[in-house]
């Protein structure tokens, strides 16, 4: 079983940055792939990156490439999204994921959830 619990969401200007952690309980956090997505305000679920437990990342979502950083640091058993560039259109509630399996991560079916955090872009 794996806890997930993420911080750092808040109100940001366009522009602006963020960075969002992710810290997991029990102790096979190194064994899982970690993943972020967001749910903006009427829309679906969507992946935006994802970190394998060797520290392999996975293509960005389209949209955030090159402004957003996905990390780990796996003797905190905390992964995190750096997040540059902030615009608008970035606003949503993110959400960490983990599975053992990236393919459950990257197709947006992890077994682990987070709570999410909301982040907010102000024009």
């Amino acid at each position: 079983q794996v806890q997930l619990v993420e911080s750092g969401g808040g109100l940001v200007q366009a522009g602006g940055s963020l960075r969002l952690s992710c810290v997991a309980s029990g102790r096979t956090f190194s064994l899982n792939t970690m993943g972020w997505f967001r749910q903006a305000p009427g829309k679906d679920r969507e992946f935006v990156a994802a970190i394998s437990g060797s520290g392999g990342v996975t293509p960005y979502q389209r949209s955030v490439k090159g402004r957003f950083t996905i990390s780990r640091d796996n003797a905190k058993s905390t992964g995190y999204l750096q997040m540059n560039s902030l615009t608008p259109e970035d606003t949503a509630v993110y959400y960490c994921a983990a599975d053992r399996s990236t393919v459950r991560v990257t197709s947006g079916t992890p077994n682990y959830w987070g709570q999410g955090t909301q982040v907010t872009v102000s024009s």
